[in-house]
């Protein structure tokens, strides 16, 4: 009995599902007998969040041609410095650097993810392009990933590391977001502080009982980089040499010959000879690693000097004063086209040199 009333109701279950079947699918189409649709589900896509790309090199290796930074200092009477753009080439910059005690001279790299001190030159009171100098010691200031944790070791066994990101720093120009940069020796350490689009913006130096800090206050647009140099000149008539201050103006880039061969051809006022004709240049000017001054002229010093020994002597002794108190040194080898000097007076030797002799020269007011 009980067997027979399960399959009356498994029969009348299926009846009635076929009847919800039919129906389904008569409603579906009124008068066709067709499978229904199928519809899927909508597929909801997640788009990942967008990170931030980390900061480059680049973004923190910003300098401008005729441009001047001016840094205030505390704690030390040498902390204030300022810094001036000598040359931009390709991818290193020459800077100047004068504290008020020395002027020095850097060139910087951006190379490879890192900010590279490739050479830094002491007393560098005159004007040379060392951007193509080999590097003297490397020293990398700033390296990728620009993120707090990079470490990296330098020649003196110091250890330089991002300490800090997204440091505020609050300077005379304003606050700035900053890479905070450690260096840690023995006995003291360093914190640089880097802003995107800007460069240093400050450095503290903390020793036991000391703290020097070194902070941005202004940048200074279309600055020409100007020096006092000393010309010196004959006077035939009494037979002295006489020296006017000139100041020299640069702009970035400018080559320090073409500056000085222009201002030697500017007589002073009064009885004075000329130095150099019109049509001398000079092809080379440089301080060698041996102290000596390497000038090279074209041909026309000698050719268009029309001088007799006596006023020869005094115009190779007027380029002698100029160029060795410019560079600081004592020598200065004279070259025509690359051979030593030799005119119908004066022959030199290779490798023979004028000396620098101010005594009894006169200044010209």
């Amino acid at each position: 009995m009980k067997k027979m009333m399960l399959i009356t109701s498994l029969t009348l279950s299926l009846v009635l599902l076929s009847g919800c079947a039919a129906k389904s699918i008569v409603n579906s189409d009124d008068k066709k007998n067709t499978v229904p649709k199928v519809t899927t589900p909508s597929v909801v896509k997640t788009v990942p969040k967008e990170t931030k790309a980390l900061p480059t090199i680049k973004d923190y290796f910003d300098y401008k041609e005729n441009t001047k930074y001016v840094y205030e200092g505390k704690g030390n009477e040498y902390a204030a410095k300022d810094v001036s753009v000598d040359y931009l080439t390709g991818n290193r910059v020459q800077l100047r650097s004068s504290n008020g005690g020395t002027v020095m001279g850097q060139v910087l790299e951006n190379k490879n993810g890192q900010i590279i001190m490739m050479l830094s030159k002491e007393e560098f009171y005159y004007r040379e392009n060392l951007t193509q100098k080999p590097s003297s010691k490397e020293e990398i200031l700033l390296k990728e990933p620009l993120v707090k944790g990079t470490a990296w070791t330098l020649a003196d066994n110091r250890k330089r590391y991002i300490s800090n990101v997204d440091i505020e720093v609050t300077t005379p120009l304003g606050k700035y977001k900053t890479l905070e940069v450690t260096t840690q020796s023995k006995d003291s350490k360093t914190l640089d502080y880097y802003a995107q689009n800007v460069g240093l913006v400050k450095s503290l130096y903390i020793a036991e009982g000391m703290e020097v800090s070194t902070t941005l206050s202004r940048i200074e647009k279309n600055v020409k980089f100007t020096q006092d140099v000393n010309f010196y000149y004959p006077n035939v008539d009494e037979d002295k040499l006489y020296f006017v201050n000139k100041k020299l103006s640069f702009n970035t880039n400018d080559i320090t010959k073409i500056v000085i061969e222009k201002a030697f051809k500017e007589l002073p006022k009064g009885n004075f000879g000329k130095v150099l004709s019109p049509n001398t240049k000079i092809k080379s000017l440089y301080l060698n690693k041996d102290n000596i001054v390497y000038v090279d002229f074209t041909k026309e010093l000698t050719s268009e000097m029309n001088a007799g020994s006596g006023y020869e002597s005094m115009i190779l002794q007027s380029i002698t004063n100029t160029l060795g108190t410019y560079y600081g040194v004592n020598k200065v080898y004279i070259t025509i086209e690359g051979s030593p000097y030799s005119s119908g007076h004066i022959l030199m030797k290779k490798g023979e040199y004028f000396t620098v002799n101010t005594k009894n020269s006169i200044e010209l007011k």
